[in-house]
């Protein structure tokens, strides 16, 4: 019963993509399944602006007719212009445990990116960094957040015999914001809110909240610049993403610093939608929605989903004043805990001011690289 593999052209094959980890993860307590349609559509060619800079093809592996695994490759062509490298890219690798099944996937994705003139091949990444990064290594027990991922113990070691190393890993912390969390971030915003003369805006509506997307999006772009896997958001980039993310944002948790008039960071948190995207079985329709938005509106669990600070102003404290807002906000509303998103474990700068809660580390995300010979 041998393997083969089709690059996904047709609707059919593109059902079998998206389809395939809900057989993988079946009665899986802690995956969280994506929306089918939004699936669907991000196969679709012009799916994603990143596509004008971005080459990739998906692949579906079969035995008897029946999917078994799934890959996609991608070359960006930005990053690699920046970086001054030949980088191809793995992404939205999922596979039964199956050894020939693996082998099949991976040696597809390295002999295209190896025909393209790369000369490494790294991942699981996708066009940006806002798309799903990271192979779950560490927290196999644990639902992942909003920004995270997950995956099954057993994808570890088969990349590792493939001959793929560690190139980066994220850490991700679950933090229980206690007294001694409060007291402090209150004491210490309000001094450095006082020292540097920072004001905190807030956002009434989600129009309002709209209005200033084009500016976090500039705000990413100075505070991001240097972080590994990067490329610079344009207009077209700021435009998809917005319309992708912004709808399940509740404006009481999307907050900006400013200095004078100079907005110099931001922190943008949202309702953890985990368990009820687990609900959803990957449909909004005729149930899923109503799990969504009771989840919206009534949180036990907010997701740290995106923050930043322009690098002039880092030193400032800026940071604080931003989570000491975001704390206080989730408790007027009766929430302590807080998930964090993956922060790369050389930033001991923010991984340092998680000991002022009652935290765990609990989840380690991985990215692997592989020279190509």
């Amino acid at each position: 019963m041998s393997v083969t593999l089709q690059r996904v052209k047709n609707k059919k094959q593109r059902k079998d993509f998206v389809d395939l980890p809900f057989e993988i993860y079946k009665g899986n307590a802690y995956w969280v399944p994506p929306l089918k349609s939004e699936e669907m559509k991000s196969l679709l060619p012009d799916s994603h602006p990143a596509l004008r800079f971005c080459e990739v093809e998906y692949w579906v592996a079969y035995r008897q007719n029946k999917p078994v695994g799934r890959i996609a490759a991608i070359i960006n062509h930005q990053y690699n212009e920046k970086t001054g490298k030949k980088f191809g890219r793995f992404s939205k690798l999922e596979f039964f445990d199956d050894p020939e099944v693996f082998k099949a996937l991976l040696n597809k994705a390295v002999s295209w990116v190896k025909e393209k003139g790369m000369t490494h091949i790294h991942g699981p990444l996708g066009f940006t960094n806002l798309d799903n990064q990271g192979l779950l290594i560490e927290g196999f027990d644990y639902i992942p957040s909003v920004a995270s991922v997950y995956h099954l113990p057993y994808y570890r070691k088969y990349l590792e015999d493939y001959g793929f190393e560690k190139e980066a890993d994220w850490v991700e912390f679950r933090l229980n914001i206690g007294e001694k969390a409060v007291e402090k971030a209150r004491y210490g915003a309000a001094l450095i809110k006082k020292r540097f003369g920072l004001e905190i805006m807030r956002f009434t509506s989600k129009k309002e909240m709209l209005s200033y997307a084009p500016v976090l999006f500039k705000l990413v772009n100075r505070s991001f610049t240097s972080l590994p896997y990067v490329v610079p958001f344009d207009e077209e980039m700021v435009k998809f993403y917005t319309q992708k993310y912004f709808g399940v944002i509740d404006p009481q948790y999307v907050f900006f610093v400013k200095k004078e008039e100079e907005i110099i960071g931001f922190l943008l948190a949202v309702p953890s939608l985990s368990e009820a995207l687990q609900k959803a079985g990957g449909k909004l329709f005729p149930f899923g929605f109503y799990h969504v938005r009771k989840a919206m509106k009534h949180p036990d669990v907010i997701d740290l989903f995106l923050g930043g600070v322009k690098p002039e102003y880092e030193r400032t404290g800026a940071a604080v004043v931003l989570y000491a807002e975001l704390q206080d906000q989730m408790l007027r509303n009766g929430i302590r805990i807080i998930e964090t998103t993956g922060e790369f474990e050389s930033n001991r700068h923010v991984i340092n001011h998680w000991k002022n809660f009652d935290h765990i580390q609990h989840k380690r995300r991985r990215c692997f690289v592989k020279a190509l010979k």
